[in-house]
């Protein structure tokens, strides 16, 4: 059965419900055979990611940037999980000279930022990473700023269910 990796950092109320929603629509009743693994940012392990076939990732916008979690999330897993440094510690290179990613190159993944002033610099931070593991963008990122609305939650559960549909078999 796919597994859908849901890595999240939940801090705040409107990050829970953001999280809520995206969970919601990643365990839809009308997608099938699909394992959505949750973990927090903090949590999450190389083996979860490898073992997963798409991911979902939520974070909120700390200063310009993603959470520290996430950041630790990428930063102990990038390695065994196929990314490479080049010899100036740019991303690719080194350990991949073929440029083709590494093991879990191609596989889809969707990315939702909260932010109070800006999301730009997160969203541009996790997709640096993503880019470097060759991960596919599977739907549009969803950026939500200030308090949380009932569109945006309907976003964040079409932006779950997109990305579970993507790797249901059925």
């Amino acid at each position: 059965m796919p597994r859908l990796l849901v890595v999240h950092h939940s801090p705040t109320a409107s990050m829970q419900a953001l999280l809520g929603a995206l969970l919601d629509g990643a365990r839809h009743e009308e997608i099938e055979d699909v394992d959505v693994t949750v973990r927090t940012a903090l949590e999450a392990t190389a083996d979860d990611v490898l073992a997963a076939d798409g991911y979902l990732l939520a974070t909120p916008a700390n200063f310009g940037y993603m959470s520290g979690a996430l950041k630790h999330f990428f930063d102990s897993t990038f390695l065994a999980v196929g990314g490479a440094l080049s010899d100036d510690g740019s991303a690719g290179g080194a350990g991949d000279p073929s440029g083709s990613g590494g093991s879990t190159a191609g596989r889809p993944y969707g990315l939702l930022v909260h932010g109070r002033y800006d999301t730009a610099g997160a969203v541009r931070s996790v997709q640096s990473i993503v880019g470097a593991l060759k991960w596919r963008q599977a739907a549009d990122v969803l950026e939500v700023m200030g308090d949380v609305t009932d569109d945006e939650t309907a976003s964040a559960l079409e932006l779950g269910a997109t990305v579970a549909a993507l790797l249901s078999p059925t």
